[in-house]
């Protein structure tokens, strides 16, 4: 129980997120954030009684689960992440994942407040969207659906991949258990700034 309230206490003060917003800033420092790489994965949510940032995936025959929506500079070091329910369409979390991501020091000159470019796939393919990212001053390389040959985007957006990956090797985070959305999203939040970590003490 003392683990219990220590992570609801510190869940509630906002622990996490300054963490990770601390690792990434450390981890984006070695090359600026110019392009950026989204998207999203879905996972099971066994609760009968559901909870928040809970929805019914289309794609698994209707059973409730939430996804893990993510947003990596060209490193692949997560820079946000957050959790919606698993009904949510991908392209309509496109700009709260840009306004998510911290601004970002480089080798010179002031912080890096957003990205040159971003790159999704055709989850995100929506005109009003693209005109928003245009709009926050962001170049935008999303694939359009019908393209005979593909986006040709995958030889760019593998990083993004492997950052869902690296969190697939949290078993808490391939399940969501927990009830309460905000404590999913402390595992969440804590499991990206674990990972930067490891990468700096790498390198």
């Amino acid at each position: 129980m003392t683990c219990w309230r220590r992570l609801a206490e510190w869940t509630r003060a906002g622990v996490w997120p300054r963490a990770a917003r601390g690792s990434a800033r450390q981890g984006a420092r070695c090359e600026r954030p110019g392009l950026l790489s989204c998207g999203g994965r879905r996972l099971p949510h066994p609760g009968v009684k559901g909870g928040p940032k809970t929805g019914r995936i289309p794609v698994n025959r209707g059973r409730t689960g939430s996804e893990h929506r993510l947003i990596a500079d060209a490193t692949g070091i997560s820079l946000a992440a957050t959790l919606t329910g698993g009904n949510r369409n991908d392209v309509t979390q496109l700009i709260p994942l840009l306004r998510a991501v911290p601004p970002v020091r480089g080798k010179r000159g002031r912080p890096r407040r957003r990205p040159d470019v971003v790159l999704a796939d055709l989850g995100y393919d929506h005109d009003k969207y693209r005109r928003l990212v245009w709009d926050l001053g962001v170049k935008r390389l999303i694939a359009r659906r019908g393209t005979e040959h593909g986006s040709g985007l995958g030889t760019q957006r593998w990083v993004v991949e492997g950052a869902f990956a690296h969190l697939r090797w949290f078993r808490r985070l391939r399940i969501r258990w927990e009830i309460r959305g905000h404590i999913h999203e402390a595992f969440l939040t804590l499991g990206c700034a674990l990972i930067c970590w490891r990468r700096l003490r790498s390198l």
